[in-house]
């Protein structure tokens, strides 16, 4: 059996044993001791869907109040109008059926790409490409939109994406350790919101069953909502 850490059993002595609200458990998950690297936070739900069910499935993004600390990569494939404004918002490449062509020859070095409805046709070329990745834009998830620029601003910046798997739990960051208090507090708010409003209509009982914030290398400390 492998032995604990003295940094991991003192975080184990500072886990609560009920869940504690919001500001409450993102006081004590600024007091575990970390490594030196900003981690990442993360938020873990457990839902109560029936992910078998297509209409139960939770999918979509936000882009949280405060950002999450990182920036992402992003393309967007779009017609000459918008490959200008596309790429002065920050889009790292921006283009049609060139693009197209230079991610079918194997670039893949971008973290988000955006498309305007038009394009998806030429896109859907790209579906052993970017659908193993789960980089193919889709309407649910913001990524195919007449609003590149808006898209590729907020992508940049750090947009977050989310989906549930197969047992109806969704994760995804919501800042760094390094964040204020306060700021970690509304980021997490804001997306337990989102999700709340993304409770498909068909879903019975209770839909959100269990809500977890941690860090990159912290315990989990359970939320109340």
């Amino acid at each position: 059996m492998a032995r604990l850490s003295k940094r991991a059993k003192a975080n184990a002595e500072l886990v609560p044993a009920e869940p504690l609200p919001l500001k409450d458990a993102v006081t004590v998950l600024k007091k575990f001791k970390g490594p030196k690297f900003d981690q990442t936070v993360e938020i873990c739900f457990t839902l109560g869907i029936d992910t078998t069910q297509a209409d139960q499935l939770v999918r979509g993004a936000v882009a949280l109040p405060h950002g999450v600390g990182k920036s992402k990569r992003v393309i967007a494939f779009c017609g000459s109008d918008d490959a200008a404004a596309a790429r002065e918002a920050g889009a790292i490449e921006a283009g049609a059926d060139d693009l197209v062509k230079k991610v079918s020859d194997g670039w893949m070095d971008f973290d988000v790409a955006v498309a305007s409805p038009d394009m998806m046709k030429i896109v859907s070329r790209l579906g052993r490409q970017l659908g193993p990745r789960g980089l193919m834009p889709t309407p649910k998830a913001g990524t195919v939109t007449t609003d590149i620029a808006k898209a590729v601003r907020e992508y940049s910046a750090g947009k977050v994406e989310y989906r549930n798997d197969k047992g109806g739990n969704v994760q995804a960051a919501v800042g760094r350790m390094s964040f204020s208090e306060d700021h970690l507090a509304d980021n997490i708010d804001f997306f337990i919101q989102t999700i709340m409003k993304a409770k498909p209509s068909s879903t019975k009982g209770q839909f959100v069953k269990k809500v977890t914030i941690s860090g990159t290398m912290t315990p989990g400390v359970r939320v109340v909502v």
